[in-house]
């Protein structure tokens, strides 16, 4: 016979999982308005912000910084190659290799960009140190699910 509490583990209320995924959603919407005005979506965002830092570097490692397989990369990419963001060129030493490098107009969108974390983090209620204290054990969760 079951306890009264023998499925609590069950319930929504006792999920670690579940306010991470709700409050990513609900953050990455506050991007959304932002993000329309650039033409960019969410994961093309997070990309462009991997290439504004390193400029050039290949699929296998872009998909590193993001969390992503290469099966949800190569559609974004060709996409935002398309709108002349990036290019995709075949590596010179190894041909299986695909370099993605941003472009001119993928740089100058960063100055449009540069607004965009300022005004979410407004619509976060978070002091810095909590929001320090957020960023350090997200990575935290993420280093140790990533080993």
């Amino acid at each position: 016979m079951d306890t009264p509490n023998a499925f609590d583990i069950l319930k929504l209320e006792n999920q670690l999982c579940f306010p991470l995924y709700a409050a990513s959603r609900e953050v990455t919407k506050k991007y959304t308005a932002h993000l329309d005005e650039l033409g960019l979506t969410y994961t093309q965002y997070v990309t462009m912000m991997v290439l504004w830092e390193k400029k050039s570097l290949n699929v296998k490692e872009l998909g590193e910084c993001l969390y992503l397989d290469s099966g949800t990369l190569t559609p974004l990419l060709k996409t935002m190659e398309q709108k002349g963001l990036i290019t995709r060129e075949r590596s010179t030493q190894d041909e299986r290799v695909l370099i993605v490098s941003v472009t001119k107009k993928g740089m100058a969108l960063r100055e449009r960009a540069v607004s965009i974390p300022g005004k979410v983090a407004a619509c976060v209620n978070l002091t810095d140190e909590e929001a320090t204290e957020l960023h350090r054990l997200l990575h935290k969760i993420l280093g140790d699910i990533s080993d």
